[in-house]
């Protein structure tokens, strides 16, 4: 048997902590702020959304967050996930470059975003919670909190961008066979939707509309809370388990990185795989290139503002420091629908901020030839997002073959792409369109972001 089998078949080698970046940070992240007071918010302000522990988990400064017997449990179906030298893709790209990649496709949902789903169901089935409400993009997160509701018996309703709804009829059948129900957002089930829907019926949605809906049903019941899959530190701290994975392995394979390639949207599975090695780093040691790959028709890193502002359209959450193209923006219906998100999160912000990691935005088109050759070399279809990051890493082993120079590259590929067959469907078809957003909106959007004065 050989060792990376009987890695992958040791429950032992599964994190028994989650790794928090803000136990290393060299300048501490700005504060969330409390939109009507403009001072930092305190548990009491987010108790209606979120149960205790949680919360306590978002303002953590501890470097290790133990995590629970039962989550680790279900943890086990799936992790330790592989990790895999792309040799296949090297010897096509004929590239000096030693190329990596960890697989989180090995979850039952199909990507990363378990690694989130079941603590906060596990934790919000211990705080007596009934009912958990979220927001999803291209339905990923729906699917895996519709599977975590189902092991800790909660009733889970999704509030899908009214895009992807009608794109990826199949992530829609994945939450009911799982017991949630799927709404497409906006919808007329709330008074964020419905105000939407009355300036325009056909209204295709958005992650920060849907977040508005989801926020609203959470705060009319106190049985019900609300449930993010990206973007809060909570969130970011559960995907640790990744880079933590992948140090491991890495290590396994005596080999380190140069270079860490992960897609952004809301931030979860880039910090998932990089914080852990960036933790290293800022205790001292190697230095690692981090590069985040976004879409170019959603470039919040690239084009977006490092401003405080709402995490929703409606303006129901509290104002976070983050690189934002404003709460009022609604990207265009590009495949990617989990990176279709307005702003970034506020930790990957701030390191971005601080000059750790480098942003690079890319057209779909693009991506998914990438994604399209990866398949065919190494026979995993990735999803769309996951594409933005094998487009990242080729580009890396392209820049090695050019300049003559060996580096090891790794990347995550956060998800597979069979429940997105109709995006490939328009890939081969020619019908795959590189969208642009609306420069004027944009404006727009960045003219509205609220007036808070320097700390």
């Amino acid at each position: 048997m050989s060792d990376t089998v009987k890695y992958l078949l040791d429950e032992s080698r599964i994190p028994k902590y989650w790794y928090n970046l803000a136990a290393d940070l060299p300048v501490p992240a700005p504060p969330v702020l409390h939109p009507g007071t403009m001072q930092p918010v305190g548990p009491d302000d987010l108790a209606p959304l979120f149960p205790m522990e949680l919360i306590m988990q978002e303002v953590a400064t501890d470097r290790e967050i133990p995590i629970p017997e039962p989550v680790r449990d279900v943890y086990k179906q799936w992790r330790p996930a592989p990790l895999f030298r792309a040799r296949r893709l090297e010897k096509v790209l004929q590239t000096p470059a030693k190329i990596y990649y960890k697989y989180e496709g090995v979850s039952p949902a199909g990507s990363h975003k378990p690694n989130t789903a079941v603590p906060q169901a596990f934790y919000n089935k211990q705080a007596g919670v009934k009912r958990l409400v979220t927001e999803t993009g291209a339905g990923q997160w729906g699917s895996s909190l519709a599977f975590a509701g189902a092991l800790f018996g909660l009733e889970v309703k999704v509030f899908m961008v009214r895009v992807s709804y009608n794109q990826k009829p199949y992530r829609r059948a994945l939450m009911e066979t799982y017991g949630a129900s799927c709404t497409p957002s906006p919808s007329n089930e709330t008074q964020a939707g419905k105000a939407i829907l009355a300036q325009r019926a056909d209204h295709p949605g958005s992650l920060g509309i849907a977040i508005s809906e989801a926020v609203e049903i959470a705060a009319q019941r106190d049985d019900t809370k609300y449930a993010l899959g990206s973007v809060l530190n909570h969130v970011l701290l559960h995907q640790t388990v990744v880079g933590q994975e992948a140090m491991a392995q890495m290590d396994m394979a005596g080999d380190y990185p140069d270079v860490i390639v992960g897609c952004t949207g809301g931030g979860s599975n880039f910090a998932g795989i990089v914080f852990p090695f960036l933790g290293a780093q800022l205790r001292g040691g190697k230095k690692v290139r981090i590069v985040a790959v976004e879409p170019a028709a959603c470039p919040s890193l690239t084009r977006g503002q490092y401003a405080y502002d709402f995490g929703d359209t409606a303006h129901l959450t509290p104002l976070t420091k983050m690189h934002t193209l404003g709460s009022t923006f609604t990207p265009p219906g590009f495949h990617a629908g989990g990176l279709r998100y307005h702003g970034m999160a506020p930790l990957v912000s701030h390191i971005k901020q601080l000059g750790l990691i480098e942003a690079v935005a890319y057209h779909q088109t693009t991506c998914f030839d990438a994604g399209v050759l990866f398949a065919r070399a190494e026979g995993i279809l990735p999803a769309p997002e996951a594409n933005h990051a094998v487009k990242g890493a080729i580009e890396e082993a392209l820049k090695c073959k050019a300049e003559g120079k060996s580096r090891t590259i790794l990347f995550n590929l956060c998800g597979h792409g069979h429940f997105d067959m109709q995006a490939y469907i328009d890939y081969f078809g020619g019908k795959l369109q590189d969208l642009d957003y609306d420069e004027s909106e944009l404006a727009m959007a960045l003219a509205g972001l609220p007036s808070v004065k320097a700390a």
